[in-house]
C-alpha cells in the first residue's frame, strides 16, 4: 500500500517538473529504482506514463489556445523520425560515447543559457525552419539513443526560436508523446511492462499533468531560465552519477 501511495506522489511530481522544465525522470526513475522495481520494469512505466501524459498536456494546451493542432501536428513527425533514428544510432554506439555525449549536450545548453539572447517573448509561431527543424529532430535522436533531459533541451530550442512559454509547453509535450509512444509499444511487447505500478504511475501523472498546465500559464517568463538552468545543472550531475555507477 505504501508503494502505491510513494509511486502515486512521484507520477504527479515528475509530471509538474516535466511540463515546466523537462527534467521529470530525474524524479521518477530513480524513486522506482529505490522501490526496487527492475530498470527495466521502471523504464517501460515511464514511458507508457509520458506518452499519455503528454498527449494528455498538450490538448490541455491546445484547448486554452495556447498552441494550434496544426503546430503539434508539424512537430510530431520530426520527433518520430528523430526518436526512430536514434534507436537505430544506439545500436550502433558505445554506452560511454552516448554519456559523453549527453553530458557535453547538457553543458552547452546550459552555458547557452547564460550567453544567448534567447527568450520566449512570443515573437514566432512553431513552423518548419533551417535553423530550428535540424535541432528538434536531433533533440529527436538523442532521445532515441539516450534519453534524460529531452523535453529541458527542447524548452532551450523553443526559446532560441522566440515562441511563447506556454506554446513551447504544448509543443514539447507534443514532441515527448511522439518519441515515448513508439518506445512505450517496445516495452509493452516485451513484457517488461508492471501494470498495477505502472497505473498507479499514471493516475498520479494525470494530477501532476493538471497542476503542471496551471502552473505553466501563470509562470513569469523571466522565470524560466533560472528554472531551466537548475534543471540543467541537475541533469548533468544525475548522468556524470549513473556514468559511474555503470562503470
Amino acid at each position: 500500500m505504501l508503494e502505491i501511495i510513494i509511486l502515486f506522489f512521484v507520477g504527479m511530481s515528475a509530471t509538474v517538473l516535466g511540463t515546466l522544465a523537462g527534467g521529470g525522470g530525474l524524479i521518477s526513475l530513480p524513486a522506482m529504482l529505490a522501490l526496487g522495481i527492475p530498470v527495466h520494469s521502471a523504464i517501460g512505466a515511464n514511458k507508457v506514463t509520458n506518452s499519455i501524459s503528454s498527449f494528455i498536456i498538450f490538448f490541455m494546451v491546445l484547448r486554452h489556445r495556447g498552441v494550434t493542432l496544426n503546430e503539434g501536428l508539424k512537430i510530431v513527425p520530426i520527433s518520430l523520425a528523430g526518436g526512430i533514428t536514434g534507436g537505430y544510432v544506439a545500436s550502433i554506439i558505445p554506452p560511454d560515447l552516448m554519456y559523453k555525449i549527453a553530458i557535453g549536450l547538457l553543458i552547452f545548453a546550459f552555458l547557452f543559457s547564460f550567453i544567448s539572447k534567447a527568450s520566449f517573448d512570443g515573437t514566432n509561431t512553431f513552423r518548419f525552419k533551417t535553423r530550428g527543424t535540424p535541432l528538434l529532430y536531433g533533440i529527436g535522436i538523442y532521445d532515441g539513443v539516450f534519453g534524460p533531459g529531452q523535453g529541458t533541451l527542447m524548452l532551450y530550442v523553443f526559446s532560441y526560436l522566440r515562441i511563447a512559454y506556454y506554446r513551447a509547453v504544448g509543443l514539447m509535450r507534443a514532441a515527448t508523446f511522439a518519441s515515448c509512444f513508439g518506445a512505450a509499444i517496445s516495452y509493452i511487447a516485451s513484457g517488461h511492462v508492471i501494470w498495477s505500478l505502472t497505473f498507479t504511475l499514471i493516475c498520479g501523472s494525470l494530477i501532476g499533468a493538471q497542476i503542471g498546465v496551471r502552473l505553466a500559464g501563470k509562470l513569469n517568463p523571466n522565470h524560466i531560465k533560472p528554472l531551466l538552468r537548475i534543471v540543467t545543472a541537475i541533469l548533468i550531475i544525475y548522468v556524470l552519477i549513473d556514468n559511474v555507477w555503470l562503470t
